[in-house]
């Protein structure tokens, strides 16, 4: 007879100060409301999400393990342990879905090779909700992550990723520390074709999403103030 196991789900959460329940369905909550043990990056802004979603939710009561740049290798292992006795437990990312583009990646491998059973929960993804609305071709699409900080790297680059996007008949996403996106664009616009397709995804979900695509000359002549407002970016070239 074996023994019973917990499983892990992943939750995601909000892309921003939003009401969770118009962006994540009824499963979320009544998974939060059942599951005490969570992974997550921050434990303040996974209580206030918690909170948000749960109000009626003890929080005296939640246990939960930080898994951030600070977390040692060897410990990551560990917080999956109350799967082994038949607890399920939840992973939460700071925005979005957990795994993707994110830390959790490595917890979920964790999991498949302990033969824990893995449930994601359906939630919103800024990469897909970007090349959902982009107008770009959504057939083969590639996210790069951060570029170089240098500017002569992030040049050649962003060059490559307009090459390769041409080659491959593929869409480049990739993003920037907030504060640098407006820096980002105006390197796009210095750095590839006129005629190279741009698109920009701002505060996916929110209140003020903007949403726009256009050629670089376009850009090059009406801009936009993405200033501390997490974005991606996409670019095509035919």
């Amino acid at each position: 007879m074996t023994n019973k196991q917990g499983k892990l789900y992943l939750i995601p959460t909000t892309l921003g100060e939003s009401n969770p329940l118009d962006v994540l369905p009824i499963t979320v909550k009544r998974i939060i409301e059942r599951i005490d043990t969570y992974i997550v990056e921050n434990e303040k802004t996974t209580r206030r999400f918690i909170k948000s979603i749960a109000p009626e939710k003890s929080q005296p009561g939640l246990k939960l393990f930080k898994l951030n740049k600070h977390t040692e290798p060897q410990d990551i292992p560990t917080f999956l342990e109350p799967c082994l006795s038949d607890q399920d437990v939840g992973l939460i990312s700071e925005a979005g879905c957990p795994a993707v583009a994110d830390p959790g990646a490595e917890v979920v491998k964790i999991a498949h090779e302990r033969n824990i059973q893995v449930v994601p929960l359906v939630g919103p993804s800024s990469i897909l909700m970007a090349i959902m609305s982009s107008g770009l071709t959504g057939q083969s699409f590639a996210f790069n992550g951060y570029l170089p900080i240098d500017k002569n790297d992030r040049k050649r680059e962003l060059m490559r990723l307009e090459r390769l996007s041409q080659q491959q008949n593929q869409s480049q996403l990739f993003i920037e520390t907030p504060y640098r996106n407006n820096a980002m664009l105006e390197d796009i616009c210095k750095s590839l074709h006129d005629e190279t397709l741009v698109c920009v995804a701002c505060d996916i979900t929110l209140q003020t999403e903007y949403i726009k695509t256009k050629t670089v000359r376009e850009w090059k002549k009406n801009s936009a103030d993405l200033h501390k407002r997490p974005a991606l970016f996409i670019i095509y070239k035919n």
